[in-house]
């Protein structure tokens, strides 16, 4: 079982790198975001899982909660800084702005 269980580790820290490349690479800050915010998460399931096989059901149990906090809150917080970048940054690359009515709205 640890070789199974070690193999999807693996699995899981190859998607972590892809992700990683990505962040390096893409060119647009809302490509990075979406890089690292996409595919981070599923990179630490996939690891979750190779070692919730390990572990037994107690680490399993832990496991399982931190990627239930994760996947609640990353999809947030890389929204917040999506919207972040949309307003500190000139948007000449955008064909569409949907957001510039939202953003002449008073809080």
């Amino acid at each position: 079982m640890e070789t199974v269980a070690g193999s999807i580790m693996v699995l899981g820290a190859v998607v972590a790198v892809l992700a990683g490349v990505g962040v390096l690479r893409f060119r647009t800050s809302y490509a990075r975001f979406h890089a690292a915010g996409k595919a981070s998460p599923v990179a630490f399931m996939i690891v979750a899982v190779g070692a919730s096989l390990d572990l037994g059901w107690g680490g399993a149990s832990r496991l399982a909660v931190a990627v239930g906090a994760i996947v609640l809150t990353l999809p947030v917080a890389v929204h917040l800084l999506f919207r972040a970048v949309h307003r500190t940054t000139p948007g000449d690359h955008l064909v569409v702005d949907e957001l510039v009515p939202a953003e002449r709205r008073p809080y």
